[in-house]
Parts: C-alpha cells; structure tokens; sequence
C-alpha cells in the first residue's frame, strides 16, 4: 500500500482498506510519509517512511518512492497505490498493481492552488490520456460510479462509505455545528469561517476538523483567534467521529467545481450515520442523498457560496427539536442500509485476492506485458509475516 500525498491516517487507507485486509488476515507494507505528519503508525503494519510530496515539492519524494518500491514490492502480491503522482514511481518489476481511483484528477486540476493558472486547464487532456492508458496496464478501483464514464474498460467501485453505528452514540444538540474533512477554498472554507461569524452571537459555535491547504491556514488561524470557530486541525478517523456526535447537524460546504459534480462527499455519510442532520450545498449526489431518498429527507440544501442561508438552515434546526431528529433518524438508517462499509470491505478484499489468485506466478514478466493481465477471479492465500518496521526510526530505506 503506498501514498506519498494523503495523510498516513487517511481514512479510506488506513481505517477502511487496510483495516479489511488485516481483518481478512493478510499482511500489509504501508509506504507512507509518516514522520512528515507526526504519524506513529498502527503495530501491525510494516510501515516505511517516504518523504510528502506537497505543492510543487514532489520529484524528492517520487524519487523515494520509486527506490522503496522497487525494494518492497517484488516481495507483495499486491501493489496498492493512491496517488495518480505514483504513476510516474511504478518499478518495472511488481506484482500485481492496483491503482485506486479517489478523485476525477482532471478535474481536480482546475482547484489546484499550487498548479499555475495558466497550465490548470491545458493538463485536463493529459491527465485523461494518462489515465486510459493506465487501465491497459494496472488493474482499477473506482471510488465512485461517476468515474465509470472516464475509462473504456469495466471497472469495480468500491465506494468511500464508512462505518456506521448500530445505534448514533447520541442525539443531536442545540450549540454546536461540525464540518469534518479536508479545507480548501473549493471545499468552503471562507463560507464556514463566514457561517461561525454568522452564529457566534446566536450561541451556536461552529467546530471544523481537519487538515487545511496552506493558503487558507492564515484565515482560519484568524478566525480561530477571533473565535468565529474552533478549528482542531487534522484529527484520526475515528477520534473525529467520536467528536461529531452530538452535534447539531453537519456542514458540507463545497462550491461549484467539476470534481464534486458526481463525487459523494464521504463528510456527508459521516454525519448521518453518526445521527446528525445534514447542511449541504447543492452538490447533485448529496443534494440527492440528503432531499431525493424514498426513505425521506435527513437535512436541508443551501446555495453555494450562502453562508447565510445555512446560517438560518442552522437556526431552523435549533428551534424545531422534531424536524432536528427526524432528519438524525432518518440519515443514520439510510447509512446503515446502504452505506455501511464492512459490506464494501468484503468486496474490496475479495477483489484484491481474485486478481492474484488469476494471475500466474510469472508475474514479474507480465507487469511489462499489459496485454497479458487477466479480469478474472478465485480466492488466494494470505501472505507471510512480514517484520515491523517503526517509521519513527526509519530512514526511508529499511
């Protein structure tokens, strides 16, 4: 398993995909940058340290990558890469690899803020003409049925769903608000920080977890010193959702962009199976899980770019406690009947066994050879033990 741009406790990585395939009793090598995020990785990994290719700072750490890969993955039966960036980092001889789909990348180059302007729109026809030629050589996991469309070939989705709770840990309150997730400009970070303002001198107080792009730091820092919100930075999976619970409802504040038009926000289902009501902009695919499910609506749509109508969605919610549980109750059983990941996990590791299982043994040759990499499927042994390696102590090279 290998990133060198997500965070090494990324949560479709580390708390889903991972978690499934050492719950299935495989073992896994997880290359990833974790001394740059502070990162103690979990004791069952074999982890290896690679340097974070952030902004335009990524041909050191694509070189690192490169190296430790063609250390580490000869012995895999599996290679499992993230980033589209690995594509450049991919060692000639490998087994099987799988490049998991996370994002429209096209499209994303358009909100790149490190990206020169002038350069965004011009690499969208690169980027795809990359990516159909990756489907003929590596095998692909889509995170979202909307990708389908970009490639010729069929291949599996495996959604970004998550965990879902049996029963929400508690019901919804009446002074705080949550977004969860990444923040960037395209995702609505001046409309959050515009929302606290809006809804401190109402008594409700806006808490945002997670990570930020470098340009945005300095306005959040700000609007934390002004206590317009309270922002805890990046935050593990699961100790987040530990903090979303109870909240009033949650935020999902995405702007207009290309990427998100057929992208479901993970941050969405988070807070419904977490029994909290949705506030969404109109992004089509959580416009349509939040107000379009015969089951009925768990939250409410604001234009893009309102703060303040998601400010009154908010005071809404505070004054009508009936409307506030019907949307929790009503998000959590969605979640848990179609979005509940251990149903995903299944497939996802039976996908990854099938392909090995019909791969023959020669595959060192194969990997060179794309006309040769078979679609089929069966079930395959668990790898070997592999000994743990602390990337606290890492160089990079153990």
């Amino acid at each position: 398993m290998a990133t060198v741009v997500h965070h090494p406790e990324d949560a479709r990585i580390l708390h889903r995909q991972i978690r499934a395939l050492l719950d299935a009793g495989h073992t896994v090598t997880y290359i990833a940058p974790f001394r740059e995020r502070g990162v103690t990785p979990w004791p069952e990994l074999t982890a290896i340290d690679v340097p974070r290719a952030a902004g335009r700072r990524r041909l050191h750490s694509l070189r690192a990558a490169r190296r430790l890969l063609a250390e580490h993955a000869p012995s895999a039966d599996v290679l499992l890469f993230h980033d589209p960036e690995l594509l450049l980092a991919l060692p000639r001889n490998r087994p099987v690899t799988v490049w998991d789909v996370h994002e429209d990348t096209a499209a994303s180059v358009l909100t790149k803020p490190w990206l020169p302007r002038p350069l965004r729109r011009p690499l969208g026809p690169v980027v795809r003409a990359c990516e159909r030629r990756a489907e003929h050589r590596m095998q692909l996991i889509l995170a979202e049925e909307g990708y389908r469309d970009r490639f010729a070939l069929p291949h599996p989705v495996v959604p970004n769903t998550t965990y879902v709770p049996e029963r929400p840990g508690r019901q919804p309150g009446t002074d705080r608000v949550v977004y969860l997730g990444q923040l960037s400009a395209a995702r609505g970070a001046a409309e959050l920080v515009e929302l606290g303002r809006l809804l401190r001198p109402r008594g409700v107080r806006v808490e945002v977890i997670g990570a930020a792009d470098p340009e945005i730091r300095p306005m959040l820092r700000q609007a934390q010193r002004d206590e317009a919100i309270r922002w805890y930075g990046f935050v593990p999976n699961d100790q987040a959702l530990r903090m979303v619970s109870g909240a009033m409802a949650g935020i999902c504040m995405l702007r207009d962009a290309p990427n998100y038009r057929h992208s479901l926000p993970t941050k969405v289902v988070e807070y419904m199976a977490h029994g909290l009501p949705v506030i969404t902009t109109p992004n089509p695919v959580a416009e349509d899980l939040v107000s379009g499910r015969p089951e009925g609506d768990c939250g409410m749509v604001v234009p893009f770019g309102d703060a303040e109508a998601a400010a009154e969605a908010v005071l809404r919610l505070r004054s009508d406690p009936a409307l506030r549980h019907r949307f929790a109750r009503t998000g959590h059983e969605i979640a848990r009947t179609a979005f509940h990941w251990p149903v995903h996990a299944d497939v996802f590791v039976r996908q990854l066994e099938e392909w090995v299982k019909a791969t023959p043994g020669h595959w060192r040759q194969m990997a060179d050879d794309p006309e040769q990499v078979p679609r089929q499927s069966a079930a395959v042994r668990a790898p070997q033990r592999l000994p743990v390696v602390d990337a606290a102590v890492s160089d990079g090279t153990a």
